[in-house]
């Protein structure tokens, strides 16, 4: 089991500030792990509830009985399998000295809709992410590449396993997990889509083109793209505007989050096959812009790329506690001041820009302008 610490301290602090914490994440990445490390980090009574078991949704069966005696911490795995437990949650959240709760889910807080409208002000939200380079280290980086960040796939003896273990988490999402959240979209169809969502991973979304290949309208593939982002498995990255006198994009830029699960998509299974995919760019960019996140603790609003249609383009910018910092992905060992890079600098007023790069050193590139290791990535924190 890989220990993950500062998670593990992040959910504390927010049980300590709130009666109700939600641990939000895909299916498999290890939410459950993550809270019981929590649990044995907490010190006090612990209960917890699976919802997908027959035998603990039957002792839910009426909520306020089962819930209001319990004292310290309750874990309630699976949350969105039962939304009718959001009610109670609020009268006991509201006691002085009650439980602690811990809820668990696979979906985003939009598509909980009930749980922030029923726990206004009594909930607070952490998003649980894949393994990090921070987790795992910066030497199996090209593993945490290959494989992505789902824990089982990056643990996995061999390659074959891991590859199988992704696949076979796409096809139960498909086909089990969207269902239960109420989702109606027939599992070929969205398989179909999000196949052809690798394909243009990295890239601006162009909603017609896409309704085209699909033979539907946009409104529906946007509802698939909603679909799939609300449940954590891909990211659209909206774009930034300046008041300037420049045309800049307006479209988001759509990344599979899961290195690894886009791999499996694109039906690479090896780092050889990898290396000669013509996607190995898109790849690495999605990758970086992922472990940028993660490593920076940046929220989705915080988040954005920048594009003019005259070519000046920047990765990824965040925006938050008053600084703006720009993020250049080059793979390369050997990055360079670019005329882009020079024009989203002043354009934008940036603070900073780091060019993350596949080299191994962190050295200044000019002024306000400095290349960072990918395997030290802790210095763009």
């Amino acid at each position: 089991m890989i220990e993950r610490p500062h998670h593990v301290a992040w959910v504390r602090r927010l049980l300590s500030e709130q009666p109700v914490v939600a641990l939000l994440g895909a299916r498999q990445v290890g939410k459950t792990t993550l809270a019981r490390q929590v649990a044995r980090s907490y010190g006090a009574s612990v209960a917890f509830f699976d919802l997908e078991s027959s035998r603990d949704l039957a002792k839910l069966a009426d909520p306020m009985l089962a819930l209001e005696p319990l004292r310290g911490l309750v874990v309630l795995d699976e949350v969105q399998r039962r939304p009718d437990i959001f009610p109670t949650l609020r009268v006991l959240a509201d006691r002085r000295r009650g439980a602690r709760f811990l809820v668990l889910g696979s979906a985003s807080p939009g598509l909980l809709r009930q749980t922030s409208e029923t726990l206004a002000g009594r909930i607070a939200f952490h998003h649980l992410d894949g393994l990090s380079l921070r987790e795992v280290g910066s030497r199996r980086a090209s593993d945490l590449w290959l494989r992505g960040g789902f824990p089982r796939s990056f643990v996995a003896r061999i390659l074959g396993a891991s590859l199988r273990w992704r696949r076979d988490l796409v096809s139960t999402y498909l086909e089990r997990d969207l269902p239960q959240l109420g989702i109606r979209v027939p599992s070929t169809t969205l398989l179909r889509f999000w196949t052809m969502l690798a394909h243009v991973h990295g890239q601006i979304l162009n909603w017609s083109e896409l309704g085209r290949s699909m033979a539907v309208s946009d409104a529906t593939i946007r509802h698939y793209v909603d679909v799939l982002a609300s449940t954590f498995m891909v990211r659209m990255l909206p774009p930034w505007h300046e008041n300037l006198s420049k045309r800049q994009v307006k479209a988001p830029k759509i990344y599979v989050r899961d290195s690894g699960i886009l791999h499996a998509l694109l039906d690479i299974e090896t780092m050889h096959a990898l290396e000669q995919h013509p996607k190995i760019g898109a790849s690495w960019e999605g990758f970086c812009v992922e472990s940028l996140i993660a490593q920076l603790g940046a929220r989705p609003e915080q988040c954005y790329f920048w594009a003019t249609h005259a070519g000046a383009e920047l990765d990824l910018l965040v925006v938050a506690k008053g600084r703006r910092r720009g993020f250049e992905i080059k793979r390369t060992v050997s990055p360079r001041v670019t005329p882009s890079m020079q024009v989203a600098l002043h354009d934008l007023k940036l603070d900073s820009l780091d060019v993350i790069h596949a080299g191994q050193d962190t050295f200044p590139l000019a002024r306000k302008i400095r290349a960072v290791s990918l395997s030290r990535l802790g210095d763009a924190a």
